[in-house]
C-alpha cells in the first residue's frame, strides 16, 4: 500500500466518523429543542412538589438553563435596566421595561395565547352577577390554599401542564435571587373594552407583604397605582367594577398618591412590602389599546 493511498483512506475514515459525530450532535440538539420546554431547567429539589408548596426558591446551585434563562442572565450592554420606584412606608415597585427579548417574548404570546385554556367567568359584584372583563386562567402547586375572589374559584392547573410556565418562573427567579413563587395567575385582555378595575393583591393567603411579580405580552396598557385613602370604597379594593379612569380623577389629591406605568411587550413589574396594604391598582378601558394582552402575575401562597 503506497503512501497515498494510506493517505486518502485514512481522511475517508475520518471524514465518515465526522459525519456520524455530527449527525448525532444535530439529532440532539432536534431533541433538546423539542423537549426545551424548561422539564429541566428546575433543580431536583425545585422539582418535588413540596418545594413548590413551600415557593420555589428561585437561586438554585443547578446551572442547567434554556436559551431563554440565558438571555436574562448574560451580561451585555443589552442587559435588562432596572427602574425602581420606592412608594414610601416599606412599599416599593421595580420595573424592567425589556425584562424578555423582543422575538422572545412574542415566542411566549403564541404559545400562551393558543395553549392556555382561557376561561371569562361569571363573577359577583355587589350581589350581582357579571361576565368577568377579561379571560383568566390558574396554574398553582398542589395543596396549596385555594384562591378565590368575588365569588369566583378558579380551578388550578398544574405548573406540568403548561412546561414554558417553568421557563419564565426560572428565569425571574434568575432576576431575583431569593425570590419564592408557587402559584400564577394569568389574564387576558382582548381589546380596549378589557379591564380590571381597582384592587389591591391583599388576601390572606399571600401574607402581610406580598411579593408579586407581573410579566406582560403583546398590546401595551396602562398600569395605574394609587395610594388607599381611608373612604375608598370596597368597591375599590375588590375592584371589578367600572372604568378606572373615572374614579382616579375624583379620587387623586396629587401625584405622589399616584404612579402610572404603560407596560410594555416583555416588561416586568414587581411589586413588594406592603404595597398591596397602603395601594390599590387597576389596568383601565382605553380606546386605543385595540390589540390583545397577556399578563403573568406570579405569586406565593403562605
Amino acid at each position: 500500500m503506497n503512501l497515498l493511498t494510506s493517505s486518502n483512506d485514512f481522511i475517508s475514515f475520518v471524514r465518515t466518523k465526522f459525519q456520524h459525530v455530527n449527525g448525532f450532535l444535530k439529532s440532539f440538539s432536534v431533541a433538546s429543542y423539542r423537549n426545551k420546554c424548561c422539564s429541566d431547567i428546575v433543580s431536583d429539589s425545585c422539582k418535588d412538589d413540596s418545594n413548590y408548596k413551600t415557593g420555589l426558591n428561585c437561586h438554585q446551585e443547578d446551572q442547567r438553563r434554556t436559551s431563554l434563562v440565558a438571555s436574562i442572565v448574560e451580561t451585555s450592554h443589552d442587559a435588562p435596566t432596572r427602574r425602581t420606584i420606592d412608594l414610601g412606608h416599606g412599599s416599593d415597585l421595580i420595573y424592567i421595561q425589556r425584562f424578555l427579548p423582543f422575538q422572545k417574548s412574542w415566542t411566549l404570546f403564541d404559545y400562551l395565547d393558543k395553549h392556555i385554556p382561557w376561561t371569562r367567568p361569571t363573577i359577583r359584584v355587589f350581589g350581582r352577577s357579571c361576565l368577568q372583563p377579561r379571560d383568566t386562567c390558574y396554574v398553582a402547586s398542589s395543596g396549596l390554599t385555594p384562591l378565590m375572589y368575588s365569588g369566583y374559584r378558579p380551578d388550578a392547573y398544574s405548573w406540568d401542564d403548561f412546561p414554558p410556565l417553568k421557563d419564565i418562573l426560572d428565569a425571574i427567579c434568575v432576576a431575583f435571587p431569593g425570590s419564592r413563587f408557587n402559584s400564577l395567575l394569568l389574564n387576558r385582555y382582548n381589546g380596549a373594552n378589557d379591564y380590571v378595575g381597582w384592587h389591591a393583591d391583599d388576601e390572606k393567603l399571600y401574607g402581610p407583604t406580598p411579593e408579586i411579580a407581573s410579566l406582560s405580552f403583546g398590546c401595551e396598557r396602562d398600569f395605574v397605582l394609587k395610594k388607599k385613602k381611608l373612604q375608598d370604597s370596597s368597591r375599590e379594593k375588590r375592584g371589578e367594577g367600572g372604568p378606572a379612569k373615572k374614579r382616579l380623577k375624583k379620587s387623586s389629591s396629587g401625584e405622589e398618591d399616584q404612579h402610572s406605568f404603560a407596560l410594555k411587550h416583555g416588561s416586568l413589574l414587581v411589586m413588594r412590602g406592603y404595597t398591596q396594604r397602603d395601594w390599590i391598582h387597576s389596568v383601565p378601558k382605553r380606546a386605543k389599546a385595540e390589540g390583545t394582552r397577556i399578563n403573568l402575575t406570579f405569586r406565593l401562597v403562605l
